[in-house]
């Protein structure tokens, strides 16, 4: 009995996930489109183009509808259990309310894995779709750039204090490449560099640190380096670093990294890498946060469902909103202000499980 109980929630809440999972991600694109209908008209979008961006895009639109669909999924499952009692049942031949909801349990941990694939998986497609629609994956800064840090293409992570591009220079510069099997890593410092379009950059007044694997240092100064691996232009440079969402896990490490060697404010970005786990693992959470808070009506029905579903939903992304705003502002950790919505209703979450009559 036990096994087929499992199957028939396992369906249950299966079916309708990958209903609204697949849905949601529909009306997204379709808000997209009514508020970028005309920029697209005026560009000369055509209507392959467009539908092919939105394919490219449709991971992202994913990954915001996973939390949304598993509660959606837990408060139907377990709330249409509970109006045709089939859960005092259940419970009448011995098998308690934590066994019933175990396999969504399982379920909600397979999930949020999911969920971090997703996750990866998003700046890939967005970089596509940007190369796709002509779009930048970056803005271009309007007069010097301050304390800034460029993922380069060849020699590895550049932060500079300062950036002139009326003149061409930046001041304070940090070059920094890692190890490979062939090659030391590199720790390059100047006061400055220079770029003239026919001789690239060169580094003025520094030193240059060789790192080998065995953990021998030779560090070498010099008056004047020429760089040819570092082929960005100081137009290059001025460009902003991409979206959060853009990014991976690993290079939003690299360059908050990068940032807070060079003096920069690296906070707002370290929110949002801590986020990129924090919103897949609120998958898990609001499931056990949902599925108590479904049992406590029996006769709501569908608009019950719908009811609670929207309102937790827009209270847990609400409490994310505040929390990346404390937490880029520098007045809570990062790591405290990513994570605050997940453990406040995890614990909501085990006060409501604890009560529930098994």
């Amino acid at each position: 009995m036990i096994r087929l109980l499992s199957r028939y929630v396992v369906r249950q809440f299966v079916t309708t996930f990958i209903l609204l999972v697949l849905g949601l991600p529909m009306l997204f694109i379709i808000g997209d489109i009514t508020d970028n209908i005309d920029r697209y008209m005026e560009q000369g979008v055509t209507g392959g183009r467009l539908a092919l961006s939105y394919v490219y895009q449709f991971p992202l639109f994913v990954v915001y509808a996973f939390p949304i669909a598993a509660l959606v999924a837990t408060v139907f499952t377990i709330g249409g259990m509970t109006r045709h009692q089939e859960i005092t049942a259940a419970k009448a031949g011995g098998v308690s309310f934590y066994r019933l909801f175990l396999p969504i349990a399982a379920l909600s941990v397979i999930l949020s894995a999911a969920a971090l694939g997703l996750g990866e998986l998003v700046p890939i497609t967005l970089a596509k779709r940007a190369v796709l629609m002509g779009e930048p994956q970056g803005g271009l800064r309007q007069g010097p750039r301050i304390n800034f840090a460029y993922q380069t293409e060849r020699e590895g992570v550049l932060t500079a204090r300062r950036l002139e591009p009326e003149i061409n220079e930046m001041a304070q510069v940090v070059l920094e490449r890692n190890a490979t099997a062939k090659l030391p890593g590199l720790h390059r410092m100047a006061q400055r560099a220079t770029w003239t379009a026919r001789g690239g950059w060169v580094l003025h007044q520094g030193y240059v640190r060789e790192l080998f694997k065995d953990g021998r240092e030779v560090t070498t100064k010099f008056d004047s380096l020429k760089v040819a691996g570092l082929v960005e232009t100081p137009q290059d440079l001025l460009a902003e670093p991409k979206d959060p969402e853009a990014m991976g896990y690993k290079e939003m490490s690299r360059f908050i990294g990068a940032i807070e060697r060079s003096g920069g404010d690296a906070n707002p970005l370290r929110v949002e890498r801590a986020q990129k786990l924090a919103i897949p693992m609120a998958v898990m959470v609001i499931v056990l946060f949902g599925a108590p808070l479904a049992t406590s009506s029996q006769r709501g029905g569908a608009a019950f469902g719908v009811g609670v579903s929207l309102g937790v939903t827009i209270i847990y992304m609400l409490l994310f909103r505040v929390g990346k705003a404390v937490g880029s502002s520098g007045a809570v950790d990062p790591l405290i202000a990513a994570w605050f919505p997940n453990a406040l209703f995890l614990v909501a979450g085990l006060i409501l499980m604890s009560r529930v009559r098994t």
